[in-house]
């Protein structure tokens, strides 16, 4: 366009001035050109468009008002009289200005533009001047006039600083609306929009700027809403440069394109519309820097509360949610930090976060499973709506975390949900119902080996659970209804919670007791053995020892704070008492003050398991109260969610529990009234408990409460003849326990028991032997005599010699306890009876205790029909042999019983361990564990356990090596800490079992071929099983002693037979067993022995001084094949079908790299596995397929696979009406019989044969031919026959290998496709990141290892072969290769390992050979 010529002022360029207003030049006096253009301004305000004739007589004027003096005139009120008259000048004269130089107007604007800074001041007096020019320039939009100049974007830059730098919160609506008029006018009247007109604009949004002045701020943010439409283009093409193509030198600004992005979005979406997918590409950038930065700025844009984003661009959401799995540790953690946002604010987005949540869970990085719990408890705290429960139950896994730092969190985050929504019922019932789990959950985990999971868990149950804050009747009714709801495991926890706080107080009552005897030398050495016993109960034992140590010292110096200590250990402490005791100590302590003090912090540790913060008279009391209302139904059970029945019962037991702990609470006439109207009501429980409660407690009613103890000896009295067994027991206990005319008492019981017994009537016969064998027991000096007559005439003359009774033909081999007959009940009591009345005469004078146990010798060898009368039931016998079994147990228990024991009896009691009925090993099992762990039994009971390895179901071999663990544990922990204990070693040292355990199986009566193969396997497999718990490590050249033990023994006669030259065989065949499997487990059994050990007489005879036994009894091939497996002769067509070779080509083979080598040291490697072959290398394991899992009272038990599914269970056994075996064995299942259920192979098909194995069929047998399709069945080693180089046949039958997580990606498989299918469940068995560790036991044979592997390395590679590749996910670059996962729990009872990243490790168990059961 082309400008006008410049119009010419009429009077041939004379100008012509308002009226009054006189010539303006640079000859008058600045306040004088004031004056005049004040008038002046005022005339061209007046005028108006249409005012032609002075438009065109004050031309002129408007022309010299543009010349230099007044454009750059120094008098600061003269330049804005000038711009004031410039602005009407363009508004009269618009649309045409006076001024055609595209140079003077450029002039003139920047002249305006410069003038306009003087809006910043609000108070000057000119501002509404500036004010006027502002709304003139804005109503007219005289700036669009520079559109036609070809540098208008330096005027239109100038105007846009000057306006967003001079705005202020002083300014108004007007000024503000006069700017946003200004300069969105340009910008949508405009061609476009530059880029440095645009960076004017954006740099204002930028977090520095936009802190330094929010005026320009919100005046920028309306400006773009305004213009969106407009400038929603420049906007992209700036982001476009800058994203994708990496043009950073674009703009001044791009370095902060992620914080304009985060801004724009708040202004308004629509601006970045064409920017979204531009993100998208960014989300994929192989910078991890730059991956973080786009993820953080997404995380705001979808997490903002009202941001559509997520639904509106859902490629965009998808592509942000695949960095939940990025490589980059930062960006998965931004991530995850992220969600907690986006599940406050968008509850409809929780579906597409659990998925990637769940994987994070796991993940290998701490802090990442650490901020998923932050995450998910956060948005619970807020709203448990917000969190669905797949996600609480992410939370839930991680309590068994290896990490502390993650436990911590997740333990703490569902206690603080649990007090808010269970506690504080703040989202009513249905919440608290959605996570009534998390109560039972926390106290599980007390279950955990770490001193600090249990001590949290208290901490928790303290603060969250039953909030010590509380009022006491409110603490007790948060505590009696909570013991009501909890499950059976959470009870036992709780119990051991108040168990173990109870003896740490114990500790250090003993402790301030030893501190008030005189110093000695015995008297330090008590109390370091009192303060190392304290110490395990605290974390880091170590610090621990030190820090007890120290206040040991202080507490010996300081008796005050003995005080103080003492009255906190006090049964009659109360809560505020401990309170105030525990401050005070504290506050003794504390000095000097440090800013850390662990010794403080690990005294405070002790403090708050010792104090009694919940449980004193006054709460007993209120427990007692809550109790009554319920008997009385006043109470709110049916509020609580609980019945009336539940809440009595559940009570009673909780206060039965607290009377164990705190029997001094219940001391008051009011608590024993309560407990009197218990015993009245008709719950055998609730009666049962009570009378146990006054057992406890009741020691001051005689001397203290008369009224009590009136009432009370009548209903005992009436309990111990007519109650159930439970009740005699108790009642008989109760009298003994809290009167002192008990003889009399408990006469006037004994005798009209004594005279009514009655064997025709079994169930009536029950309850008096119950009471008559306690009594014998408790007063045996009063009874023992009378009990004499009873048991030689009646007990076992009249009722265990006679069978009057038929048992139910039904061919089980356990019922439940209602369906045993009558009579057997009686009899097992009667055995019971026999065992009391010995354990309380304490000695052998009559030589009663020899002819018991011949009787119950007796009873084992007719294996429970003593009789042998064929009138009792199987599974009536089963219990008779229980019975038998568990009361010479009982009896070996005291010293004076335990030495008459024979050989022959210990072995027929040991037996009962392999009993054919699941429960009755079950049982006698957890009988023997018990006594042995309280060290009660000798040490010889601790090798029968080594027979539990012939046991046909794993659960039961897994629970006897628990035992054997846990056993072997308490007796080297009591050795180290009893200094005494040095002097006895032999009773007490783990290794002395092993004389007692060759023993044992030398006596098996299985063991009747020496040289037979299979039983020699067999022993060597009981013999494992116990030395490999022995041999986990070498302490003090322990497998020296080991070796030399046994090969002493091989010097000796067998006590039991010593001139039985087969017995002495046998003796030494196993001797041979056993050395050869210390020396392939350990290279240091070849030392010298530190010690000499000493061998029990009563089961090994010295032989003469001359006598060596040097003789080899295992010949070179059996100790190959014990080593390899027995060899299978080769199938027909194998040995014809040879491999082809080609002249002068080698024969492929598989050379064994470090990878397929490589596997997880376990020191439960089998010492005959293939790493005592290659020199202790390392070997991969092989898996089989799920293990049996069995049912309590199911003489057949269910198998369940690894899903947890149930299996079909084959109905082998001898009890369900299939013939057994005509050789009967003592206290076992015939070997012919199954003796538990057998599952087929998840992939393949059964095995064929009949062979029964560990609960599971056996593979086929050795004169058959293998089936070429069951690919997943075990097969054992063939022999190596060929000469070196030549090809071996491939043999479908083997097994795949375990790998290593780095190894899947690499290694090369060669199976073909079941096999690869097989491979990808290994995988996922493996678990992933982050998770618990979980123990899978491989129970394959040392020989399929060796086996296993030396075929892989001979035979050559097929097409069939499929590498890890070829099945593994593969993701682009920056994403992790973890895998969603679950996370497996482990069997209860049994700890919880985790490797050093806190993933599930897959760890190997020893490798076993199959069982014959």
């Amino acid at each position: 366009m082309e400008f006008p010529q410049q119009q010419k002022p009429a009077g041939d360029g004379k100008i012509f001035y308002p009226p009054g207003v006189k010539e303006i030049t640079d000859k008058i006096s600045n306040d004088e050109v004031v004056k005049r253009l004040k008038m002046v301004v005022k005339t061209y305000m007046d005028m108006d468009q249409d005012s032609e004739e002075e438009k065109q007589q004050y031309l002129g004027l408007a022309l010299h008002l543009a010349s230099e003096f007044f454009l750059r005139n120094p008098n600061k009120d003269v330049r804005l009289l000038v711009a004031c008259c410039l602005a009407d000048i363009f508004r009269i004269y618009a649309p045409e200005a006076p001024y055609t130089s595209h140079d003077k107007l450029k002039d003139i604007f920047l002249f305006i533009t410069r003038q306009l800074k003087g809006l910043e001041d609000t108070k000057s007096p000119q501002f509404n001047r500036y004010f006027y020019l502002l709304e003139n320039l804005a109503w007219v939009k005289s700036y669009n006039i520079c559109f036609e100049l070809e540098d208008c974007n330096e005027i239109f830059i100038q105007l846009f600083k000057t306006l967003f730098s001079v705005i202020n919160n002083s300014h108004n609506q007007k000024v503000q609306m006069h700017m946003m008029d200004l300069m969105s006018s340009i910008i949508m009247e405009g061609d476009g929009v530059t880029q440095e007109l645009l960076d004017t604009i954006l740099i204002n949004l930028i977090p520095a700027h936009k802190n330094l002045n929010k005026q320009a701020y919100d005046l920028a943010k309306t400006l773009l809403k305004r213009t969106v439409q407009t400038i929603e283009t420049c906007i992209a093409n700036f982001f476009n440069q800058v994203l994708v193509m990496g043009k950073s030198s674009v703009s001044d600004l791009s370095e902060h394109v992620f914080d304009l992005i985060q801004e724009l979005f708040a202004i308004d979406p629509m601006l970045l519309t064409s920017v979204m997918p531009q993100l998208e590409f960014k989300l994929k950038s192989n910078d991890g820097e730059e991956r973080l930065a786009v993820v953080r700025l997404l995380a705001k844009l979808f997490g903002a509360k009202d941001s559509e984003l997520a639904s509106q661009n859902r490629p965009l959401w998808q592509c942000f949610l695949g960095r939940f799995n990025d490589i980059h540790v930062p960006v998965r953690l931004e991530c995850v930090k992220f969600a907690s946002h986006c599940l406050m604010n968008h509850p409809d987005l929780a579906r597409d976060l659990t998925e990637y949540l769940k994987v994070r869970s796991h993940d290998p990085e701490e802090a990442i499973r650490h901020d998923v719990i932050v995450t998910i408890i956060n948005a619970g705290k807020k709203d448990l709506n917000l969190v669905n429960d797949q996600l609480l139950g992410f939370v839930r896994e991680r309590t068994l975390d290896k990490r502390w730092r993650v436990r911590k969190e997740a333990m703490m985050g569902l206690a603080q949900l649990f007090k808010k929504y269970c506690l504080h019922h703040e989202a009513g019932k249905e919440s608290a119902l959605k996570i009534s789990w998390i109560k039972d959950k926390l106290l599980h985990i007390y279950y955990q080996n770490s001193i600090d999971d249990k001590l949290l868990v208290e901490k928790i149950f303290a603060q969250y659970m039953v909030p010590h804050s509380l009022d006491t009747e409110e603490k007790m009714k948060c505590l009696y209804y909570l013991y009501a709801c909890l499950d059976t495991n959470a009870v036992k926890a709780l119990n051991e919670m108040w168990k173990c706080q109870n003896m740490l107080r114990g500790l250090v009552k003993e402790l301030l007791d030893l501190h008030k005897l005189p110093v000695s030398e015995a008297n330090n050495t008590a109390m370091f053995g009192k303060l190392m016993s304290i110490a395990k109960n605290l974390p880091d034992a170590g610090k621990a020892q030190d820090f007890m140590k120290k206040f040991n010292q202080v507490l010996g110096e300081d008796e005050k704070l003995r005080v103080q200590l003492e009255m906190l250990i006090s049964p009659t402490c109360s809560c505020k008492q401990a309170e105030i005791c525990v401050r005070e100590i504290t506050r003794k302590l504390t000095f000097p003050k440090q800013p850390t003090n662990p010794f403080l912090e690990m005294v405070k540790f002790l403090l708050e398991r010792i104090a009694p913060v919940h449980i004193d008279s006054e709460a007993i009391s209120a427990l007692v109260k809550l109790l009554n209302k319920s008997i009385e139904g006043t109470a709110d059970d049916d509020e609580e969610g609980v019945t009336p029945d539940t809440a009595i019962r559940s009570g009673l037991e909780l206060l039965k529990v607290l009377s164990f702990t705190h029997p001094t609470a219940f001391h008051s006439a009011e608590t024993y009234e309560s407990l009197l109207q218990c015993l009245k009501m008709e719950d055998d429980k609730v009666a049962e408990a009570a009378i146990q409660i006054f057992r406890n407690t009741g020691q001051k009613i005689e001397t203290e409460l008369q009224q009590i103890r009136s009432t009370l000896i009548p209903i005992l009295h009436q309990k111990a003849k007519r109650g159930t067994p439970h009740q005699a027991k108790q009642a008989v206990h109760c009298i003994h326990a809290i009167f002192n005319n008990k003889e009399v008492q408990l006469a006037q019981i004994f005798e009209p028991l004594s005279r009514s017994l009655n064997a025709d009537v079994p169930e009536q016969l029950i309850t008096p032997l119950v009471s008559l064998g306690h009594i014998s027991m408790l007063a045996p000096d009063q009874f023992a005599s009378p009990m004499k007559s009873i048991v030689a005439n009646f007990i076992v003359k009249d009722l265990l010699m006679n069978d009057r009774s038929v048992g139910n033909k039904n061919g089980k081999l356990w019922t439940t306890d209602e369906e045993v007959s009558p009579e057997v009940l009686a009899k097992v009591q009667a055995i019971k009876l026999l065992v009391r009345w010995l354990l309380g005469m304490k000695n052998n004078q009559s030589k009663s205790a020899n002819s018991t146990l011949r009787l119950l010798s007796a009873m084992l060898v007719s294996e429970g029909d003593l009789t042998e009368q064929k009138k009792i039931s199987k599974s009536d016998m089963s219990r008779l042999r229980l019975a038998a079994g568990g009361a010479i147990m009982k009896l070996a228990q005291e010293p004076c019983y335990h030495d008459i024991i024979t050989p022959e009896q210990f072995q027929l009691c040991g037996l009962v361990i392999n009993d054919e009925c699941y429960q009755v090993r079950q049982i006698f099992a957890q009988k023997l564990h018990l006594a042995l762990v309280k060290l009660l039994l000798p040490l010889e009971y601790l090798a029968v356990f080594a027979l539990c390895a012939k046991d046909p179901v794993k659960e039961r071999r897994a629970h006897a090596r628990q035992c054997l663990l846990k056993n072997i544990s308490v007796r080297r922990e009591y050795i180290k800490q009893n200094p005494l204990a040095q002097e006895k070693l032999v009773p007490l040292l783990p290794e002395y079992v092993v004389p007692f355990m060759i023993h044992l199986l030398a006596h098996d009566p299985d063991f009747t071929k020496p040289q037979e193969y299979e039983q020699l396997k067999d022993i060597k497999e009981c013999l494992w099983f116990m030395l490999e718990v022995l041999m986990t490590k070498n302490e003090n050249n322990s497998h020296a002693f080991l070796r030399k033990m046994v090969e002493n023994i091989k010097q000796t006669k067998d006590a039991q037979c010593p001139e039985d030259a087969k017995a002495n065989e046998k003796l030494y065949i196993v001797c041979d067993v056993a050395l050869f499997v210390i020396a392939n487990k350990s290279t240091a059994c070849h030392l010298d022995s530190p010690k000499d050990p000493i061998l029990p007489s009563k089961f090994f005879l010295m032989q003469d001084k001359d006598f060596k036994n040097d003789k080899e009894y295992l010949t070179t091939e059996m100790r190959q094949m014990l080593l390899t497996g027995k060899p299978k002769p080769a199938p027909v067509l194998g040995a014809v079908n040879k491999p082809l070779t080609v002249p002068g080509r080698r024969i492929f083979t598989k050379t064994s790299t470090a990878s397929d080598t490589a596997s997880n040291t376990s020191t439960n490697s089998s010492p005959l596995s293939s790493s005592t072959i290659n020199k202790n290398s390392n070997s991969n394991a092989a898996t089989e397929s799920a293990e049996s899992r069995t049912q309590e009272n199911n003489e057949n038990p269910v198998i369940k696979n690894d899903e947890g599914k149930k299996e079909a269970s084959q109905n082998a056994t001898p009890d369900a009406g299939t013939e057994a075996s005509p050789v009967k064995r003592r206290g076992r299942p015939p070997k012919t019989a199954a003796a538990a259920p057998v599952v087929a192979e998840k992939e393949g098909a059964a095995a064929p044969g009949g062979g029964a194995g560990r609960g599971r069929k056996r593979g086929a047998d050795p004169n058959s031919n293998p089936s070429a399709e069951s690919i997943n069945i075990k097969m054992s080693k063939q022999q190596q026959q060929n000469d070196e180089g030549t090809k071996r046949q491939i043999d479908l039958q083997s097994r795949w290998p375990f790998v290593s997580r780095e190894q899947e990606r690499v290694r090369k498989w060669e199976h073909g496709g079941n096999a690869g299918r097989a491979l990808e469940t290994v995988v996922l068995l493996l678990g992933s990141e982050g998770d618990t560790e979980i123990e899978i036991e491989l129970e394959s044979s040392p020989e399929d290892v060796i086996c296993g592997r030396k075929d892989r390395e001979r035979r050559p590679a097929t097409h069939g072969q499929t590498s890890c590749a070829a099945w593994s996910n593969t993701r682009g670059e920056g994403d992790t290769r973890s895998t969603s996962r679950g996370v497996p729990s482990g069997r209860q009872g049994e700890p919880i390992s985790r490797d050093d990243e806190g993933r599930v490790a897959v760890k190997r168990k020893p490798l076993k050979v199959r069982s014959r059961l």
